[in-house]
């Protein structure tokens, strides 16, 4: 049976470890996930505030069976044939461009995210900064702070523009787009315009009240902008001078995807001199944000340090899935296929296992 099988295969990994796993744990993650971890397998935990250093990555991965890694932790090649006892990565992340998915899946290495856990609470923060762009919330917040508050009310203060009657521009209609328009579209929003290399079905645009157009005429006609893209190649800079120049007087920008999609040092010029009003941010080119960069100066952008699933629900489900998939690879059983980055991997592995197994039957 099914069930046999899986305890047929975790007893062999046990048997060919020939003690319990150990799982390089590459930050503090929340301690109901922590905790169960460390209830099945021995956990090598990097208790600093920031990512662990290049040189300690390696030397903390080269003694591990599994990794359980972050964004900022780069799982490549070089890391991988260092640490050639790793059998897994299990990543608490959704987006994985710091993991060489192909590197991992030529030696063997199976490779997780975690999906889908965090698409309402990120489309809370992009929201969130659309409305604090838009009516200028966190200037206004600065402005009682700093005793500069000496009229009771006047009516040209602190003006921005109207969520409502705004027309919408999403570049990349995934699950978050896809949510960040229905809970604009339940503000008023006048219309929605979208960019994505696949077209949604006619029903769905339908219920988003979605245009699909080019990504220059979203740009043109749109009044605020969410980005929710993946980074890669053609992606990185999209977000340009020229494009920008392309923007209404008065729009706002929103960036919650990756900070490289975002041309920074343009983006900063356009909010200086036009067309921008505001712009929204939680993600940047470089993390932290350089004290010396020049939004910084400015104050007609918000910016948060990343915190776009920054939620104690979310984070304990993303936690969870990690985990879970640390677990289920050590315990032999067949991982989600929706946490799953390379198939092939998972699929090789078993059965390298089994043959060794068998081999050592033999003798």
């Amino acid at each position: 049976s099914e069930a046999q099988r899986q305890r047929e295969e975790a007893a062999g990994r046990r048997a060919l470890l020939g003690r319990k796993p150990r799982v390089f744990v590459t930050r503090e993650i929340p301690p109901v996930a922590l905790e169960r971890l460390r209830g099945a397998v021995e956990v090598d935990l990097w208790e600093g505030e920031d990512a662990p250093p290049r040189e300690v990555l390696l030397e903390r991965a080269r003694g591990a069976d599994g990794v359980l890694s972050l964004l900022t932790d780069a799982v490549d090649g070089e890391l991988l044939d260092a640490c050639p006892q790793v059998r897994v990565v299990t990543q608490m992340a959704v987006g994985f461009n710091n993991i060489d998915v192909g590197a991992c899946t030529e030696r063997g290495v199976v490779a997780t995210n975690t999906p889908g856990v965090l698409t309402e609470t990120t489309a809370e923060t992009a929201v969130a900064l659309v409305f604090a762009a838009m009516r200028r919330v966190a200037e206004a917040d600065r402005f009682v702070r700093a005793r500069k508050w000496s009229v009771g009310w006047h009516p040209l203060a602190m003006l921005g523009s109207d969520v409502h009657r705004a027309v919408l521009g999403v570049v990349g209609m995934g699950r978050i787009g896809q949510r960040v328009a229905e809970v604009l579209i339940g503000c008023g929003v006048q219309r929605v315009l979208y960019f994505d290399p696949r077209r949604l079905p006619p029903r769905d645009e339908r219920r988003l009240r979605a245009e699909s157009v080019s990504l220059d005429e979203l740009f043109t006609r749109a009044d605020v902008i969410s980005i929710h893209t993946v980074l890669n190649d053609s992606t990185r800079h999209m977000v340009n001078a020229d494009r920008l120049a392309l923007m209404k007087p008065g729009s706002v920008l929103v960036n919650t995807s990756r900070g490289p999609v975002v041309d920074e040092a343009a983006l900063a010029h356009a909010l200086r001199n036009g067309p921008l009003a505001a712009a929204g941010l939680d993600v940047f080119e470089e993390e932290p944000l350089r004290g010396d960069s020049e939004l910084m100066e400015l104050e007609n952008v918000v910016m948060l340090p990343h915190l776009g699933s920054a939620s104690i629900a979310t984070r304990e489900a993303m936690g969870g899935i990690a985990v879970g998939a640390q677990l289920d690879f050590w315990a032999g059983r067949a991982l989600p296929s929706s946490c799953v980055l390379n198939p092939s991997a998972e699929l090789a592995h078993a059965a390298h296992e089994r043959a060794v197994r068998g081999g050592a039957a033999e003798k």
